[in-house]
């Protein structure tokens, strides 16, 4: 297992441009694909030219985007290639050399369990308003949300093993979100992610990408949203549920500590019931029984250590018991949705089996 292809996703592409990159990565490498992705009848003479130079060009009728060429490819190169050790996808918008390719293709063959990334400096001089705080912005709710410090998350030039094609050809995602759930994918299923520093190019500011600023990083981020609204979701479960039991519990006369905890455990457990629910199905996507055991583990000891603080601090101030509620539960959501991500929800799949 040796071969390596360089896949390059195409829509409507510059013609000078792309047939420049086209001809020196002919030079360089003996497997190319490159996947014309519903660019239009009047693109149909630059694919033309390829397909002329032996590159098979695997065409979509309509553009389905960047995320459904690159699965196509990767489906084509491993129903193709019995010798495959991996592939590289490179942009056709010319931000990528062969030289960086080649140092991409290096790393990957060093270890292919590995996703290598092709990681661009953003400081740069001539880096694009967007591109540059559009990135950094990215990356640093990458790192919040999944855990996972990347230099530059939105790079289009990675190279993958052959295990790692065949489990990111059934991640979700069909456009640019699909480069974001590569990476999620890598977390979940642990596998390690190399940086290589490569040139930062960008041709006209960076007018020939497709890449469209407002509506494709609502794709991206709206990965993060569901860690956000299944916490705030069971966060607003939980107050409404422990408002309600203080308002219920004094009829059978408690005491104003006893009823504070007694509220705070109830709530807790119906609005953990709701959250584990949503974890399970939506945000981490593991259903196992390890998972059940480790999250309700969790919501006693967090449930206690918020009634107490609660009933403690009502103690020396005196404040509203929902207000202390909202104060502190909003601090242990932080701690909460780290170790969920980390211990909780951790998931070791089939793959990693494989892997091994």
């Amino acid at each position: 297992m040796n071969e390596i292809v360089i896949i390059i996703p195409a829509y409507k592409p510059h013609e000078k441009i792309m047939e420049d990159f086209i001809k020196e990565l002919k030079n360089n490498f003996k497997h190319i694909v490159i996947v014309d992705d519903g660019s239009g009848e009047e693109y149909t003479k630059i694919f033309n030219k390829f397909e002329q130079m032996g590159i098979p060009v695997l065409k979509h009728n309509v553009n389905l985007g960047k995320g459904r060429a690159i699965k196509t490819a990767f489906n084509y190169c491993l129903n193709t290639y019995p010798q495959l050790l991996g592939t590289i996808t490179a942009d056709c918008d010319g931000q990528h050399t062969v030289e960086d390719i080649k140092k991409c293709i290096e790393k990957l063959k060093e270890n292919p369990k590995k996703l290598v990334i092709g990681t661009r400096n953003f400081d740069e001089k001539n880096v694009p308003f967007k591109s540059r705080y559009g990135n950094k912005i990215t990356r640093n709710m990458f790192r919040a949300f999944v855990g996972i410090k990347i230099t530059d998350t939105q790079s289009g030039l990675r190279a993958f093993g052959k295990e790692a094609m065949q489990m990111f050809l059934t991640t979700s995602g069909e456009r640019y979100e699909y480069e974001t759930n590569m990476l999620i994918a890598c977390k979940e299923k642990e596998i390690e992610i190399a940086e290589v520093p490569i040139k930062t190019i960008y041709i006209n500011n960076n007018e020939l990408s497709h890449f469209h600023p407002f509506r494709d990083s609502i794709l991206i981020y709206k990965l993060f949203l569901k860690y956000i609204l299944a916490a705030v979701s069971s966060f607003f479960v939980d107050i409404v549920l422990f408002m309600l039991f203080m308002h219920i519990l004094p009829n059978i006369e408690l005491g104003i500590f006893t009823t504070i905890v007694l509220a705070s455990i109830l709530a807790r457990i119906c609005s953990s019931a709701y959250n584990f629910a949503i974890n399970a199905q939506v945000v981490f996507k593991n259903k196992g029984k390890n998972s059940i055991v480790k999250y309700f583990t969790l919501v006693a000891i967090q449930m206690f250590i918020s009634a107490f603080l609660v009933s403690e601090i009502f103690k020396v101030t005196n404040l509203n018991s929902t207000t202390l509620k909202i104060g502190v539960d909003l601090l242990i959501f932080i701690a909460n949705f780290i170790i969920q991500r980390e211990w909780v929800f951790k998931n070791k799949k089939e793959f990693d089996k494989k892997r091994k």
